[in-house]
């Protein structure tokens, strides 16, 4: 069992690094605008219909606070559109089930979850969703949503690599390349893998069948691949049916959970390559996957050990096998599902193909911490990659402090006023969580949702808050969240979770654009050395226990303890 463990890791780890390295160098010549020569000229037809100024032969770029301005609006006018078509889609066509409106609570919820990249669902899909909605509304989204987080990592990179510039690109010009060059593409490559492994695609309603007992069953139907692919590759995780890529119409193989997992990490890796590639030293790339890497390992590792050892507690009653297969697929099995578990928590995503709520406490311990990482390991498409930047300065800041130098990453001087943005984009995740997991706890609107009592239930309203603030969406499920209170608490924890970090991180941008590169010297701290990949994972380590420790204690590390003390 180890050694298949090792092998399925090994393999996933290859393809997705070789693939990874392909579309980087094409992700890194998107940013820079090296397009051919007949997209670039249909393009400044398109553009200049739009009204938009050019210098040139090239469209104006924004500065960092424009630049801000258009993706607030732009996700702004996504949302209105969005809540407009889930309070109104019983009046609508494509819905065969005649599914009837959305209410308000939990269509702003819903709203929020999708514009926000975390697709956190109350609902299940098959019965409160229409087709229509499914497509023009939360598949839109989930374009958008991830186009939105790359746009800021593209904005990011070009503050690290260029010397002393002002503007940082043109915001629109960057959302219709991302969409129509890169997402859209690849969305209709997995759409077609996926339907050749059996996934489901149709308008058809829903199928009255009789099983092998002769029971009668509706069996739901719908545009399940072309959502499933881009909820995957943008890391938004909203699956069609409720229970998400566990259920066979969304993930019936074997090798279409081996395609899900690969598509959840696809693009995060790409851009490391980019970012390595435009910087001009492709190791500050690699310094990157290093540390996203090494912690996935070990996270993935201590998952498989937790789930194979399974729960003391099943071992005392007399069961004769220890595997913990309890809300897993046999068609997974543990290592299937364990990798997924830690793929989807690491990255910002939140497609499930396993009942997290059933994972052993050290089990579940593991996929809360990723996200209370800031899910930086990988992490989401765009809002991993600056994620983990965020950590990279902080790292350098403190390695400055420890040697008397000052710090410095790609040549340009990190002062006071990007530290400062730093600590912001940082905390405020903790903060959010930790607050509304109180405020939760402490009102009895919040208690009436809890379904397991004890150190579980406690990890249920944790999970809930750290998914929300971290813009992942899965759950453990144990917490009935569909109510005015929860829904309105953990719609601003996602608002929060999401700008509440991008917009530092593009003042950051602003700040280090303005900057000369310097040459390197000898004073100069590598930050491509193995020594650096260390303090770079032990700060993310540091502020992740520092921060989250005590609530851990109180939720899954108890409940991990009292089942020892049972045995």
């Amino acid at each position: 069992m180890e050694t298949t463990a090792l092998i399925y890791i090994a393999v996933f780890l290859i393809t997705l690094l070789i693939m990874g390295k392909l579309i980087g160098n094409y992700l890194a010549r998107l940013i820079e605008g090296d397009l051919p020569y007949w997209i670039t000229q249909t393009e400044q037809v398109i553009w200049r219909c739009c009204g938009f100024k050019t210098a040139g032969k090239t469209i104006q770029s924004m500065s960092w606070y424009h630049y801000m301005l258009a993706l607030l609006i732009f996700n702004l006018m996504g949302a209105v559109l969005l809540f407009i078509i889930l309070i109104n889609q019983g009046y609508l066509p494509l819905n065969p089930q005649s599914v009837p409106n959305m209410n308000w609570d939990l269509a702003l919820n819903t709203t929020i979850s999708f514009v926000t990249n975390t697709n956190w669902q109350a609902y299940s899909g098959e019965t409160a969703v229409s087709y229509l909605s499914q497509m023009m509304g939360l598949a839109v989204q989930n374009f958008l949503s991830a186009t939105t987080g790359i746009t800021v990592a593209f904005v990011l990179i070009r503050a690290l690599t260029q010397s002393s510039c002002t503007l940082l690109g043109n915001a629109w010009i960057d959302i219709g390349r991302i969409t129509l060059y890169v997402l859209f593409p690849l969305a209709i490559v997995w759409s077609l893998l996926f339907v050749s492994q059996g996934v489901i695609q149709n308008f058809h309603p829903a199928l009255l069948s009789s099983g092998l007992d002769g029971q009668q069953q509706w069996l739901p139907m719908g545009p399940v691949a072309s959502q499933e692919a881009i909820k995957l590759l943008g890391t938004n995780g909203g699956g069609y049916f409720a229970a998400n890529s566990a259920h066979p119409y969304e993930n019936p193989t074997s090798l279409s959970n081996f395609l899900q997992i690969l598509a959840i990490f696809l693009l995060p890796t790409a851009l490391c390559f980019a970012f390595g590639r435009l910087s001009g030293a492709q190791r500050q790339g690699y310094t990157l996957l290093w540390g996203m890497s090494l912690i996935f390992i070990v996270a993935v590792s201590v998952i498989l050990y937790a789930e194979w050892q399974g729960n003391p507690e099943f071992t005392l009653a007399g069961a004769d096998s220890t595997f913990n297969m309890e809300g897993k697929e046999s068609r997974f099995g543990i290592i299937g599902s364990a990798l997924f578990v830690a793929v989807t928590t690491a990255a910002s995503c939140g497609a499930v193909n396993a009942m997290h709520d059933s994972l052993t406490a050290l089990g579940g311990l593991v996929p809360m911490w990723l996200m209370q990482t800031g899910e930086v390991v990988f992490g989401g498409v765009g809002s991993g990659f600056y994620g983990m930047i965020l950590y990279v300065l902080l790292a350098v800041f403190i390695a400055g402090l420890m040697v008397g130098r000052a710090p410095e990453y790609l040549g340009k001087k990190i002062g006071v006023a990007e530290m400062k943005w730093v600590a912001v984009a940082i905390l405020i995740s903790p903060a959010v969580i930790l607050t509304g997991t109180a405020l939760a706890l402490f009102t009895d609107v919040g208690r009436e949702a809890i379904l397991n009592p004890g150190a579980h239930g406690f990890s249920e309203v944790l999970y809930a808050l750290t998914s929300a603030a971290n813009n992942n969406g899965s759950a453990f499920a144990g917490l009935n969240a569909n109510s005015v209170f929860y829904n309105l608490l953990l719609g601003f924890a996602m608002l929060i979770g999401r700008f509440g970090v991008m917009i530092p991180v593009l003042a950051i941008a602003g700040s280090l654009a303005a900057k000369k590169r310097q040459p390197e010297s000898l004073a100069t701290l590598s930050t491509t050395s193995p020594l650096f990949i260390v303090l770079l994972i032990l700060t993310v380590l540091m502020i992740g226990a520092l921060t989250f420790v005590p609530a851990l204690a109180l939720g899954p590390i108890a409940e991990h303890l009292q089942s020892f003390w049972a045995k």
